[in-house]
């Protein structure tokens, strides 16, 4: 089955790359996740567009990244509401998206969900926690997070 990549699959290639896998990894994994399209003409068409978009997305180089960290680091309050019990745990934890769209709500630059790295893996109370995001192989940056209570 030829398909074209629509973001980064490990082990297989990039967005915009022509790819050709086995039917049932095609039509059972990534076609249905939305990480694949069929390759058609018209699909081979939109391979440039695609490409772009993943460019502007993602980090270009060392400089960039670091321009980033001092953005990222720069913030003062990244909070984050959540549904909380008396007790102050939360209902169900905090995911990278979160903190993600938490980044970007305090004023911060747009950050990939797949670069966030959570303290233990998840957190699932209230409270500060030290939030690593990953900007480039060599420059990450560390964003304190503070998880309260929505009223």
């Amino acid at each position: 089955m030829k398909l074209i990549l629509t973001a980064a699959v490990e082990n297989l290639g990039e967005a915009g790359d022509i790819v050709v896998v086995k039917d049932g990894y095609g039509r059972n994994y990534l076609l249905p996740r939305g990480l694949a399209i069929k390759a058609t003409r018209g699909a081979e068409k939109q391979v440039e567009g695609i490409r772009r978009a993943q460019e502007a997305r993602e980090v270009r180089g060392l400089e960039h990244a670091n321009e980033l960290k001092q953005a990222l680091e720069g913030l003062d309050a990244v909070s984050l509401d959540v549904k909380t019990h008396d007790s102050g745990k939360l209902f169900g934890s905090v995911t990278a998206a979160d903190v993600a769209g938490a980044i970007k709500t305090a004023g911060g630059p747009v950050v990939d969900k797949r670069n966030v790295v959570l303290p233990k893996g998840h957190i699932k109370a209230t409270g500060s926690y030290p939030v690593t995001v990953t900007l480039h192989p060599q420059v990450s940056a560390t964003v304190q997070l503070a998880v309260v209570a929505a009223s």
